[in-house]
């Protein structure tokens, strides 16, 4: 029977059962939006973390691990695309919609937030003080303020204190 395709019914049930077991397994593994946006909600925390204690040491006078926080943040920044999934809007997420609608734009400012990150891992990984707080000196605003501004909702204002 030469061309011809023969179907078992143990090939039929085997294939059924491996298509059950495979949508099972991606059903068990699907995230809710709220999952979704604490997740994300983690990451940063984590890179507003790594950048706090980046800023910490160059007040106190030393880079001693910088350059570790700085390839934390470089890490979470290839992360950062995958973590705004279509349709992961809640009333606790920051995110804009903008993020969806100029998608590309968000993509290059992850990229951006990346290459910066890397950039400071290397300036650290010299030793040289001057070079990392010349790299640190504008990162807030080169590496996570060309995403937090276009497609970050501002953090509430706390009014000012009458002196």
């Amino acid at each position: 029977m030469k061309g011809r395709l023969t179907v078992t019914r143990g090939g039929v049930v085997g294939t059924i059962t491996a298509l059950v077991l495979v949508a099972c397994a991606t059903a068990q593994t699907a995230k809710t939006p709220e999952q979704i946006v604490e997740e994300r909600q983690g990451v940063m925390k984590k890179n507003g973390e790594a950048w706090k204690h980046v800023q910490d040491q160059l007040k106190a006078g030393t880079i001693e691990g910088v350059a570790t926080d700085a390839e934390t943040m470089a890490s979470n920044g290839k992360m950062i695309p995958s973590l705004f999934p279509q349709g992961s809007m809640t009333d606790k997420s920051k995110a804009k919609p903008e993020v969806w609608q100029k998608w590309p734009e968000f993509e290059a400012a992850a990229k951006n937030m990346v290459a910066q990150s890397e950039k400071l891992r290397d300036a650290a990984k010299t030793n040289d003080k001057a070079a990392v707080e010349a790299v640190a000196k504008d990162f807030g605003r080169q590496a996570c303020g060309t995403c937090h501004q276009p497609f970050r909702v501002p953090p509430p204002q706390q009014p000012q204190q009458p002196r």
